[in-house]
């Protein structure tokens, strides 16, 4: 027997990271199921954009996630204008590409604090507010490099991994509440994240791609949210391969380069504001 969809009309979503990419999109996709949602952005103006092409229901406020206060004040705000909060969507990051050997410990700190430390900040500072309604549902965007070891994003690779992680212990810490907690894992979504990735070796999808399976995991609650789905299969079946055999499948479908391979005068403009991704500077968003 199928599911009885969610309804999203009126919830309170916010949304992280949502003046581009696949927040944007996300922002777009609930805005038009009458979601009433909060973009949450360090630049603000582009965030101003966003909501202003949304329309009524959408506000915009400023947004580091890797500091705690900040956030507490985004999501404060949200309330305020909104109501309580329903949804949130972790969904701030960044994605350098260097050999391991090369990269900076600001890179390395960089990409912790915002795709790991800024999703722990979101979660739990949700968790507390949905808590005493015993209701809510908190989306954190990992990616498929959280299920497997991409060559040339080494320590991105291990934040979204920490962040499969963390969504899969929460999940066991809210069994029985009425708190649900999807964790997306996309393949290379096609946004200014991937500029100049080598996409010639994994066929990328879209932004909106994403959040269509966002949509989907609020209305049928789920927690696995595999973007396409069929890459779910694909990556089961080589959890229960032995190693060596698992290498030689990625080896062939061209993984090991997809993230080594790579046009660094296309991702120049993305490398430079990722560089500069908290405090009062644009955030590089997924």
């Amino acid at each position: 027997m199928a599911k009885e969809r969610r309804i999203l009309n009126g919830k309170v979503v916010a949304i992280t990271g949502g003046a581009r990419g696949i927040g944007k999109a996300t922002a777009e996709a609930l805005a038009r199921r009458g979601a009433r949602v909060a973009i949450g952005d360090v630049d603000l103006a582009l965030a101003e954009q966003t909501a202003a092409e949304l329309g009524d229901g959408a506000v915009a406020l400023a947004l580091d996630v890797s500091d705690r206060a900040s956030f507490e004040a985004f999501l404060d705000a949200a309330e305020r204008q909104g109501g309580p909060l329903d949804v949130l969507v972790n969904n701030a990051g960044i994605m350098p590409t260097t050999p391991f050997v090369e990269e900076s410990e600001d890179s390395f700190r960089r990409q912790i604090e915002i795709n790991l430390i800024g999703v722990i900040h979101g979660t739990q500072l949700a968790m507390r507010r949905m808590i005493p309604r015993d209701s809510g549902h908190i989306v954190n965007i990992a990616s498929q490099a959280g299920k497997a070891g991409i060559p040339g994003i080494a320590t991105y690779s291990a934040t979204k991994h920490a962040v499969v992680g963390l969504s899969e212990s929460v999940r066991g810490e809210l069994r029985g509440r009425g708190i649900e907690i999807s964790c997306v894992m996309p393949t290379v979504v096609n946004t200014e994240l991937t500029a100049g990735v080598g996409q010639r070796w994994v066929k990328p999808v879209e932004a909106s791609d994403v959040a269509v399976a966002i949509i989907d995991a609020l209305e049928v609650p789920r927690f696995d949210v595999y973007v396409p789905k069929s890459n779910g299969a694909l990556l089961r079946a080589a959890a229960l391969m032995p190693r060596a055999a698992a290498e030689w499948v990625g080896r062939t479908m061209g993984t090991d380069k997809l993230m080594t391979e790579v046009d660094h005068a296309a991702r120049a403009a993305y490398e430079e504001r990722a560089a500069h991704s908290t405090g009062d500077r644009d955030p590089a968003a997924h």
